[in-house]
């Protein structure tokens, strides 16, 4: 398969991953649980990040090896909004939506590694 996308900007799993991180430094802009806070935002910047790094090395098994990392911390991800929900950091009406934001990158991530395991 030749890729088509010149830049990983292109990338719709990494807008996606973007739109996420921008969704967890927002709704955790105010929490006093510092580490939790830290944990989350660092997890979310590392998807599209991984994303972006994987594609500007050039090759496509790194590329694939890094979309497994964001995938990784796509799931870390989850548990950590799992975890902050039950500790009362979100509450029922914005958990829900970041975890179903979390599951949708997952599974293009999963799709993508799968294209891009085929031209291996």
């Amino acid at each position: 398969m030749k890729n088509t996308i010149q830049r990983f900007e292109d990338l719709e799993v990494w807008k996606e991953g973007m739109q996420l991180a921008v969704q967890i430094y927002q709704t955790a802009a105010g929490w006093r649980d510092f580490g939790l806070k830290d944990q989350m935002q660092r997890a979310a910047v590392s998807i599209p990040s991984n994303i972006a790094e994987g594609y500007e090395r050039g090759a496509n098994k790194e590329f694939v090896q890094f979309l497994n990392y964001a995938k990784g911390s796509s799931g870390e991800l989850r548990t950590q909004i799992y975890l902050a929900r039950k500790l009362g950091h979100l509450d029922e009406t914005v958990s829900p939506g970041l975890l179903e934001k979390s599951r949708k990158v997952s599974a293009m991530l999963h799709k993508y590694i799968q294209v891009r395991k085929r031209d291996f």
